[in-house]
């Protein structure tokens, strides 16, 4: 006997966490009768249904979407929009791995292995998410400075691993910006906080698995390796912190010196 969430994610339903939401709301039947109790247990070739529709068994998928702006995140939108999953055009049920808002682009995941999905998402296995965000407002240091301490948010502390300014002006700006949690409109509500707004937003990476040259809309199946890799635990593989700090500090006294130089010109004029 396996727990009936288990179950609902083995056959691509959704992710342990969604399938629990599912049960405790009575939308899945198991034999016939309504089950919402969490921890039931059911055996594995089970007849359920989820809203009326049987779920089967079926072979695990992993794709790999550059997801363009205006498309929604979900398997299904109430409201008729377009949704990432309606890109891949898949027979199976697939469900997105996280999510990017509406506004938002790049690389996203779909697969219909529930387990698989969890471990990609849960911060204790550390898997970075990187990003190349647009701005506009003053990049100073010290607004770089607090991303790296950290924004406080109602889900917790919310702070940049990394940022690498790729191009500044007083116009707008470039970072490339990693994070290992992934709060709704993170990103956007951290440059909010430090007087930045976001206008473009692509996430380039998650964990080992880069972008690439993956054009907007269009997906791919990952390979063995890169599906085991996804599934692995991150936090002991990384460089040195120290060298991370030294990077930063580097980086923040290039900006203050650039704020220094600045203020000179304009006190000369």
């Amino acid at each position: 006997m396996i727990r009936l969430q288990k179950v609902l994610a083995d056959r691509g339903v959704a992710s342990r966490r969604r399938a629990e939401e599912l049960i405790t709301a009575g939308r899945v039947r198991v034999d016939g009768e309504i089950v919402n109790t969490l921890g039931t247990k059911v055996r594995p070739d089970a007849r359920i249904a989820v809203d009326g529709a049987a779920t089967r068994t079926a072979a695990a998928r992993y794709v790999a979407l550059n997801k363009p702006a205006g498309i929604v995140s979900t398997a299904r939108d109430e409201r008729g929009r377009r949704t990432v999953v309606d890109l891949v055009g898949a027979p199976e049920r697939l469900y997105p791995v996280g999510r990017l808002d509406a506004d938002s682009e790049g690389l996203l995941l779909l697969t219909n292995d529930g387990d698989w999905a969890e471990r990609v998402l849960h911060p204790r296995y550390g898997h970075e998410r990187e990003y190349e965000v647009t701005v506009t407002g003053e990049l100073t240091a010290a607004a770089v400075a607090q991303l790296r301490r950290g924004v406080r948010l109602e889900e917790g502390l919310a702070r940049a691993e990394r940022i690498d300014v790729v191009s500044r002006s007083r116009s707008g700006s470039r970072v490339r910006l990693v994070l290992r949690t992934g709060y709704k409109r993170q990103i956007r509500r951290m440059c909010a906080a430090v007087g930045l707004r976001v206008e473009r937003l692509i996430r380039v990476r998650i964990g080992s698995l880069a972008l690439g040259r993956l054009r907007s809309g269009d997906w791919r199946q990952l390979t063995p390796n890169e599906v085991r890799e996804l599934a692995s635990d991150e936090r002991g593989g990384r460089g040195p912190r120290s060298a991370e700090r030294s990077e930063a500090s580097r980086e923040e006294r290039a900006l203050r010196a650039a704020s220094r130089r600045r203020a000179k010109a304009s006190a000369k004029r």
